[in-house]
């Protein structure tokens, strides 16, 4: 019995090494937690601890800070402002970012599916173009192209006699959803592209001979195999979307009124035009919530495993 126990202790690791072992790795590691820490955490507890206080830019508070408890809170769900930004946050994720971006993201990528190189690659060149283009560029071209004298106006008046069409005034909630998508669809559709390509041609040639059409091909064979490239794509798109700021700023200011008063939205205008920091906070905090619940949802929903 010594020899062999003499044996399984000559394999087994020492203490010492796993130590180094442990000690390189964490070094290894160490820029990215100090990035983390700096960049992700940090502010993260400074909003939470900032919507508990009396935190402005101006007047008394400005010079002196105190804890306020849920007064930044109370105030906000007693404000009928912060439910219209919600209706129309939720709108224009639902229609910006889970029916437009993810449908028509798929519907590139299937439709290229197969296609020549060259094709392919023409393609994915003018969709990936507006994505790499800065988003507040992006709003000045579609304020330029959707202007009472720009471009859209240009052609309808030229074409069809009629007169110049305010759309930023009197469609101003369709005008920044065809905006996001046109920005946001190449995301979806380099995810798709990529989950098809790992989807072996041979299932859907034996499909199509069982007599399987084209419809159910893709709603029973390709999109349960694209199930966690769905989830995913959901989750990042939908938070993308729930951010966005600039391109609505920049194209309607959240007007005319309130009509694309987003969250994001609403939040800069309480916390630097109104100047209330602390209330500003407090509303960011209801966006990290809906972000939560959306992710939950999606896991849930298509019942992907974590």
């Amino acid at each position: 019995m010594e020899p062999e126990s003499t044996t399984i202790s000559a394999f087994r690791p020492k203490k010492t090494s796993l130590f180094k072992t442990n000690i390189k790795a964490f070094t290894f590691l160490l820029p990215a937690i100090i990035i983390l820490l700096i960049f992700f955490i940090t502010p993260m507890i400074l909003t939470v601890f900032f919507s508990f206080t009396n935190l402005s830019l101006t007047g008394l508070n400005a010079q002196k800070l105190e804890f306020i408890g849920f007064d930044n809170f109370v105030k906000m769900f007693n404000d009928l402002r912060l439910y219209n930004s919600i209706a129309k946050t939720l709108v224009f994720v639902l229609f910006s970012a889970i029916i437009g971006q993810c449908f028509f993201g798929f519907l590139i990528a299937y439709l290229m599916k197969g296609k020549n190189a060259h094709f392919r690659r023409i393609i994915g060149i003018c969709v990936i173009a507006a994505w790499v283009t800065p988003e507040i560029v992006a709003a000045f071209c579609w304020v330029t192209f959707l202007g009472d004298s720009g471009t859209l106006n240009s052609i309808l008046t030229s074409f069809t006699g009629i007169k110049p069409i305010a759309f930023l005034f009197e469609y101003p909630m369709i005008c920044v959803v065809v905006a996001n998508i046109w920005r946001g669809t190449a995301f979806s559709m380099l995810t798709f592209q990529a989950a098809l390509d790992d989807i072996p041609a041979e299932i859907e040639e034996a499909a199509v001979i069982d007599g399987a059409s084209k419809w159910k091909v893709i709603t029973h064979l390709i999109l349960p195999i694209l199930k966690g490239a769905i989830t995913t794509n959901l989750m990042l798109v939908t938070l993308q979307t729930l951010g966005v700021f600039t391109l609505i700023y920049t194209m309607t200011g959240g007007g005319p009124g309130d009509r694309t008063a987003t969250l994001p939205i609403f939040m800069y205008q309480q916390a630097f035009v109104s100047y209330q920091l602390g209330y500003g906070t407090a509303i960011s905090l209801v966006i990290l919530i809906i972000g939560a619940i959306f992710s939950f949802l999606y896991m849930r929903l298509l019942k992907v495993k974590v």
